[in-house]
């Protein structure tokens, strides 16, 4: 059974940073690309980010310079570091790792 859990949501201040967790089992970790989307209010489910079993990353524009994907193999875990967080930042961050997606985890970026 495939299980993504993600982690380390919450609220944060106009410019803070959290880091996000996604512990993945039921798969072989090291052989899949892992993936972060959101989902912010109102809005269709977007794109973050992806780092492949290669440790190759890509962001996309609204986050490039500011979130940084990376893996941990020996722990199953993908992590997304969101620093200089803006209130559009706010939103619903699920983890992805092919065909399977974690329940999500809130984040809330207001002062």
């Amino acid at each position: 059974q495939v299980q993504l859990v993600e982690s380390g949501g919450g609220l944060v201040q106009p410019g803070g940073s959290l880091r996000l967790s996604c512990a993945a089992s039921g798969i072989i970790f090291s052989d899949n690309t892992m993936a972060w989307s959101r989902q912010r209010p109102g809005k269709q489910r977007e794109f973050v980010a992806y780092i492949t079993r290669g440790g190759l990353t890509h962001h996309a524009d609204s986050v490039k310079g500011r979130f940084t994907i990376s893996r941990d193999n020996a722990k199953s875990t993908v992590y997304l570091q969101m620093n200089s967080l803006k209130p559009e930042d706010t939103a619903v961050y699920y983890c992805q790792a092919g065909a399977y997606w974690g329940q999500g985890t809130q984040v809330t970026v207001s002062s």
